[in-house]
């Protein structure tokens, strides 16, 4: 169920295992298994392959000369640049280091400028691991960033030197500088922080090795990856005997003047992913009807019925004292609501209405920005950013609310603390209008039935796979507006209800 855990987890499944096995095992088992990446990553014969490994002062420096073992025995031209630490190794390390050195692996003194001149086929970094706390700085940013300017795959162990494995941040934020790898092989358990923020420009594709540690020593996870396994019984395949009104009813409520695109698009997609009727109310400048989509129902907000339809509130709705007056009467409603863009602002502006939410029977679901999030929180964006999961987490509970902290591995949160981080999407995303698309598409799942926490996690994710569809059939990521998403979630929606319904 793609488990993630924090280090401090990491840190007692460590303790847990190494008690059950000979001293080093955990070692010399992370540097097998580094190994076998590293081959699979070597586009030929390892006898032509010219490897460089960079192996720091720690225990993850340990994994990287275990890792330059194997591969000089198995023919690999290793280059071994190696940064001992001013302090005693652990005794694992000080054998693994007597390892490589009795390995054919070389070790070498190259500086930055001798490994921009050579030819590698593969970069393995070991420099950092999960224990990091200052920005790389001296030789090691220039090593870094000499490794990041190279075009060849990089595999990075454990987490990529310089990326904090909680946060996903740059460690030292902008006066950071981290490893960019194509690829990374983690140990023990996966890091959330491989999946969001800066995380999955730097970590690439990452694979996870438990280290054939045994399951007890792994506690119950409270942070996953989402995955359709969470979500997909909801997807159900529709009755013969159906109508329009077995689909539910959504309301996108938005709309002031200069601003009736937000609503249009919302309505949109809820219309576009399923829910049997679809009504649009604008605070302002009432259009007689959507020429794109005659099907959407256009009505002036305040004489929209709040009592029947599932409330997406706040595509354009903007924050005068009649927006305030539109979103009151959502919260008081007892149907489910999806706050986003005005309405959160709106929100962080009223400890009141703030007050309402939490006391709301009915489920609330919040989609805001880091920018979104830091208003409601009282605090800067950057902040949301250096702890996106812990604000997120903070922010649900606080307003007993599923939250959705978009950007880069959006993190999903739900009241109890459960966290998803999510895996679909790219920067094709980062477009105006998308947010409302994936406003529409949550609130037109809430209309049909699903439960709020299915609903919040598989939105997400379809609204992300329809992006990675549109990039791979070659539209993007450039360019793609927030309205070609539309057909392409409701073909990755009907693909996994027919999936599903086998």
């Amino acid at each position: 169920m793609n488990p993630l855990y924090s280090v401090a987890e990491i840190r007692q499944i460590e303790a847990a295992g190494a008690a059950l096995l000979p001293a080093g095992a955990l070692m010399q088992r992370a540097g097998q298994a580094a190994a076998n990446a590293a081959l699979d990553l070597l586009p030929f014969s390892t006898s032509r392959a010219r490897v460089l490994v960079l192996a720091g002062p720690g225990n993850n420096g340990g994994d990287a000369l275990e890792a330059a073992a194997h591969l000089s025995h198995a023919g690999a031209q290793v280059a071994i640049r190696y940064f001992d630490s001013p302090r005693p190794p652990s005794p694992e390390r000080a054998h693994a280091l007597e390892r490589a050195r009795s390995s054919p692996a070389r070790f070498v003194e190259l500086q930055p400028e001798d490994i921009a001149a050579a030819e590698w086929n593969l970069v393995v970094d070991g420099l950092f691991g999960i224990g990091l706390q200052r920005a790389l700085d001296g030789a090691a940013r220039d090593l870094v960033l000499t490794v990041n300017a190279l075009g060849c795959p990089v595999l990075a162990l454990d987490v990529p030197s310089g990326l904090d494995a909680d946060s996903g941040c740059i460690v030292g934020d902008a006066g950071g500088v981290a490893i960019r790898a194509s690829h990374t092989v983690t140990f023990l358990g996966d890091k959330a922080g491989l999946h969001t923020c800066a995380g999955r420009d730097h970590a690439g594709l990452v694979s996870v090795n438990r280290l054939e540690v045994d399951d007890a020593a792994f506690p119950p996870a409270g942070m996953h990856l989402n995955d359709v396994t969470f979500f997909g019984r909801n997807a159900r395949a529709r009755s013969h005997n159906s109508h329009k009104g077995s689909f539910g009813n959504v309301a996108v409520i938005g709309g002031a003047r200069g601003m009736g695109g937000a609503p249009v698009l919302a309505g949109r997609a809820a219309l576009m992913s399923g829910a049997g009727r679809v009504y649009l109310g604008f605070a302002a400048d009432t259009p007689v009807y959507d020429s794109a989509h005659p099907e959407l129902m256009c009505r002036n907000a305040a004489d929209i019925s709040f009592d029947d339809a599932v409330l997406v509130v706040g595509p354009g709705l903007g924050t005068a004292p009649a927006a305030r007056t539109l979103l009151l009467r959502a919260i008081d409603g007892a149907q489910a609501i999806l706050a986003d863009a005005d309405a959160l602002n709106l929100l962080a502006a009223s400890p009141e209405l703030k007050e309402l939410v939490a006391r709301r029977t009915a489920p609330t679901v919040l989609t805001p920005h880091p920018l979104e999030a830091a208003r409601l929180l009282g605090i800067s964006a950057a902040e949301v950013q250096r702890d996106r999961i812990g604000h997120a987490r903070a922010l649900a509970a606080q307003l007993q609310a599923y939250v959705v902290l978009k950007g880069s591995g959006s993190v999903i949160a739900a009241p109890d603390g459960r966290i998803v981080i999510n895996t679909t999407g790219n920067p094709a995303l980062a477009t105006a209008g998308t947010g409302d698309v994936l406003a529409g598409l949550c609130g037109s799942l809430l209309a049909q039935g699903w439960p709020a926490w299915e609903a919040t996690l598989a939105a997400v994710w379809l609204h992300g796979m329809a992006a990675d569809v549109l990039v791979a059939d070659g539209s993007g990521p450039i360019g793609i507006t927030a309205s070609e998403l539309l057909p392409a979630i409701r073909v990755a929606h009907n693909r996994m209800v027919h999936h599903h319904a086998r």
